[in-house]
């Protein structure tokens, strides 16, 4: 078994699913789209104060779609991910972009992670806690059936690993 000072970060193997995709773009309206449909709600129903509201509608709408069409699509080019007999990686992000790499050695729990948009895409993520200052190592936007095959072989991996978790 190759020592943790072999392992080197590189980028992961694996992309998310396509429907992390979809997901992704849903998370990224819950707020703009509230915001413009309330700015275009004032704009119609106040008409002394068009004016205002009309910039404050340009304001929330340029940015909000914006986001909305440029963050998935992103997130998608960056997010990889990748299990091997020796370490978990990860990439993750868009503006601040992170990659990781968790030898099996310091991994201590593995779970799976499903928030209520996640299980209506069939999605799920994966939380890899470890011997680390830097925090838990997360996969997201993984099918539900893959990821729950990942967790059982990490947690089978890991057990069977000596290591300095403890």
């Amino acid at each position: 078994m190759p020592s943790s000072e072999g392992l080197r970060l590189r980028p992961p193997r694996h992309r998310v699913e396509r429907r992390a995709l979809a997901w992704w773009t849903v998370q990224a309206s819950l707020i703009p789209v509230p915001l413009i449909l309330a700015a275009g709600a004032l704009y119609l129903l106040i008409p002394p104060a068009r004016f205002v509201f009309g910039w404050v509608l340009l304001a929330v709408t340029v940015p909000g779609v914006a986001y909305i069409a440029v963050m998935p699509q992103w997130r998608y080019r960056v997010h990889r991910w990748e299990t091997t007999d020796e370490a978990v990686y990860t990439a993750s992000g868009w503006l601040w972009q992170r990659w990781r790499v968790a030898p099996l050695s310091r991994i201590q729990t593995v779970d799976t992670v499903r928030g209520p948009l996640e299980q209506l895409f069939g999605l799920a993520g994966i939380k890899v806690t470890t011997a680390s200052a830097a925090g838990d190592v997360t996969i997201r936007g993984i099918d539900h059936r893959k990821a729950v095959e990942v967790v059982e072989h990490l947690t089978r991996t890991t057990q069977a690993t000596p290591g300095d978790a403890t």
